[in-house]
């Protein structure tokens, strides 16, 4: 049983707060796309363009938003080495809660895209300054559990924008799905309250507060000959898992609901019954995946302390690529097909559940958040290419942009296993003791 004192209890609640509520905002689009977008160009809800346009500007907003997520990242990794983690965090939660909340406001495409922008500075940052803050606080030997709990929150994060989208646009605005997009990018102003709680609850770790602590590094360190294998390390596997994890999950929403509303379509039911079973069909996706990522998450405890870190990663890389073959080769019928998201969950979102606490055993005290923010954001600046790619396949696929994904995404399969090729020249971090 992982034993923490108060302090640090409240440090990883602070820090699970922020991340929580950092990915139920940055995922908020993904349940409304296929209205905001239709409606801000003025399109048809439901006709081809429609489906057309919200499969290649998904995948373009969600590109931008990973770009903006690793400037932000890397930006704030720099400054929470110099003005500290928890200062550092609190001012990225204000940051996307407010870029979100403002999307509820936009007047037009260009407007949203600025306002995701905004809010992805904020949210790149916050992962820096959360995962240093917790791995800096708890005991060496508690440290696996300390952040693959802290993870946790990215799926209650998931399910509780499931749940808002749900009590928003499939119940208080039914069938009026051309405003309810307005009202669910509202919410996102929710996380600035945890702000508080965080400012309240927590402290800077010792290692950082100290007097005696070493000056700040520069980034250029990162890649010096004492750190050059571990930035290698951090950026191969936070890469290879953030290409599949984004791939998959900015669209597997857009598809579940593209083959809803087919199947609506075929039955001839009205708008509001279609609405509904759209909603209804997001709602389990998005629960079945979020399930998956919950227990892959706390898989990695386990696995990370009796495999070690690069058996494990490579035993996730493995099963990523094979249940995304899996799931997105065969012709699956509509019912069955959102039940085995829990798979594809189980290990491309479980993964990230160790990075938390891998990615700063790698690096020194004085450049643990540098190094850990820009090689977990220089991957997504890669990982961007990804929903772009998947949306353009999708958009050509016009009226079946839905079945264009399925196929577009098992070719995403082949991302895993890169990792697991590479993975040789990776770091073993198991027992390490953080360095100061």
């Amino acid at each position: 049983m992982i034993k923490l004192s108060r302090n640090q209890w409240s440090v990883l609640f602070a820090a699970w707060l922020g991340w929580g509520f950092n990915i139920f905002d940055s995922l908020l689009f993904n349940y409304v796309s296929g209205n905001c977008i239709p409606s801000l160009l003025h399109l048809e809800l439901g006709s081809t363009a429609a489906k057309a346009a919200t499969a290649y500007w998904t995948g373009i907003l969600t590109s931008l938003l990973l770009i903006g997520w690793a400037i932000g990242g890397i930006a704030f990794g720099q400054i929470a080495d110099r003005i500290g983690r928890l200062r550092t965090m609190t001012i990225t939660i204000l940051l996307y809660s407010l870029g979100t909340a403002c999307c509820a406001f936009a007047p037009s495409l260009p407007a949203l895209i600025g306002f995701r922008l905004l809010a992805s500075l904020g949210i790149g940052g916050e992962w820096a300054s959360g995962a240093t803050l917790v791995a800096e606080t708890v005991p060496d030997k508690h440290r696996v559990e300390a952040g693959a709990l802290l993870y946790t929150s990215a799926p209650m994060g998931l399910f509780l924008a499931t749940f808002v989208n749900w009590l928003i646009a499939g119940n208080l605005f039914k069938g009026q799905p051309e405003v309810s997009w307005r009202y669910v990018f509202a919410c996102g102003l929710i996380p600035a309250f945890a702000s508080f709680a965080v400012r309240a609850l927590a402290k800077e770790p010792e290692r950082w507060s100290s007097k005696d602590r070493p000056v700040a590094g520069k980034l250029r360190e990162i890649f010096s000959p004492a750190y050059r294998r571990a930035t290698f390390s951090a950026i191969v596997t936070a890469t290879t898992a953030l290409i599949t994890w984004w791939s998959c999950n900015a669209f597997i929403l857009v598809i579940s609901a593209g083959l809803a509303q087919s199947i609506a379509q075929q039955k001839g039911l009205d708008k509001v019954a279609t609405s509904a079973a759209i909603e209804q069909a997001k709602t389990l996706a998005a629960n079945c995946y979020n399930t998956g990522g919950l227990v892959g998450t706390l898989l990695t405890i386990p696995l990370a302390k009796s495999l070690g870190r690069k058996r494990m990663l490579s035993l996730y890389f493995l099963l990523s690529s094979i249940f995304i073959f899996s799931v997105f080769g065969p012709d699956w019928d509509p019912g069955v097909r959102p039940y085995l998201y829990f798979l594809v969950g189980l290990t491309v979102f479980g993964v990230f559940g160790s990075f938390t606490y891998y990615l700063p055993e790698l690096f020194p005290t004085r450049l643990r958040a540098t190094g850990a923010g820009f090689c977990y954001n220089t991957g997504r600046i890669v990982a961007s290419i990804g929903p772009f790619w998947v949306g353009s396949i999708s958009a050509l696929g016009g009226a079946n942009a839905a079945n264009a994904a399925i196929k577009a995404l098992f070719w995403i399969g082949f991302v895993p296993l890169v990792g697991v090729l590479l993975m040789p020249w990776v770091l073993e971090t198991k027992g390490k003791i953080l360095e100061d």
